[in-house]
């Protein structure tokens, strides 16, 4: 299976012939992302995650693409695109379609502060491998992830919680995501805390850059 990294949280898996993306929001290259993409998988309905003006549309011209997301999502997706499939994911479910397997966990949004309600929102391990949070730091259980997309920065987090999120999965490898906001100094920064910890707990922490690809096992 190949990852191609796109900004910030917008991820492409490619397997057997077959292509599933990941969160394309308004700060990622939708458009490229999702050519030729047989899935998409929104986490929650925040735009940075869910660029409704330009996937909607997309969807519509494109009714062969399945989707799977929560509930608010589906809803909008629904009203403009009714010809698109889409199946509404909550957490503890686990669903078959070609080339993939997905397994979802948690359900709920992190907290950005007690009063900003939360929504939904579904962290997802792609073929026992890859496993997308969303926003959220939920630790997937009973299983062991390979392949972690680590959301480093965001108005929700800090950087205790990121690494004890990192040690807490225990993956052998680790990726960024949630990132666009970061400056290079930022990056630096956060993301030597990032490797500095997860190689102590046997994870490795690798920057990926927008448009870089990397087969996994």
């Amino acid at each position: 299976m190949k990852l191609i990294k796109y900004s910030h949280s917008c991820v492409r898996l490619e397997n057997n012939h077959h292509a599933l993306v990941f969160d394309p929001g308004i700060f990622s290259e939708s458009a490229e992302a999702l050519e030729s993409a047989n899935y998409v998988v929104v986490t929650h309905n925040h735009p940075d995650h869910f660029d409704a003006d330009t996937v909607v549309p997309y969807l519509a011209e494109h009714p062969q693409i399945k989707v799977f997301a929560p509930q608010p999502v589906a809803d909008e997706i629904r009203k403009v695109a009714p010809d698109t499939e889409v199946t509404v994911l909550s957490g503890e479910e686990e669903v078959e379609v070609e080339g993939f397997s997905l397994k979802t966990f948690g359900g709920q949004h992190a907290l950005i502060h007690p009063l900003v309600q939360t929504i939904p929102n579904v962290g997802v391990l792609v073929n026992d491998s890859v496993y997308h949070p969303g926003d959220s730091l939920v630790v997937p259980h009973g299983l062991q992830v390979k392949n972690l997309l680590v959301p480093i920065h965001a108005p929700w987090n800090k950087i205790q919680e990121v690494i004890d999120f990192i040690i807490a999965v225990g993956a052998p490898k680790a990726f960024p995501i949630h990132n666009a906001l970061l400056s290079d100094a930022g990056h630096t920064i956060i993301e030597g805390q990032l490797k500095n910890f997860g190689s102590k707990y046997g994870t490795e922490y690798q920057h990926l850059e927008t448009g870089d690809a990397e087969d996994l096992s």
